[in-house]
């Protein structure tokens, strides 16, 4: 085992412990807001280290681009649902 394979290793785990906080943030947390900031965040962190560990191991460059473009797509779509969800939970609170 390389030094390049503990380092995936560490950063994948670092990453699978962000998205176990974010899941526990998900369940204990009180509100919606809360709940949504918390597992938006912690969930694109992780799986922000997940993909550097990823990267460690891609075989080529073309390999790497697409891991970045899927990193981006899913940060684009965490966010996005994210503020629909908050957005929409806040209009329907005013309704009231």
């Amino acid at each position: 085992m390389s030094a390049i394979d503990l380092i995936t290793g560490l950063l994948i785990g670092i990453g699978a412990l962000f998205f176990l906080a974010g899941t526990i943030g998900l369940l204990r947390f009180p509100d919606l807001h809360s709940r949504i900031h918390a597992l938006t965040k912690a969930d694109n962190l992780g799986l922000g280290f997940i993909v550097l560990g990823l990267l460690l191991q891609a075989e080529s460059v073309s390999v790497a681009i697409k891991i970045v473009l899927i990193w981006l797509l899913a940060l684009a779509a965490g966010a996005t649902s994210g503020y629909l969800i908050g957005n929409h939970a806040l209009e329907s609170a005013d309704d009231d």
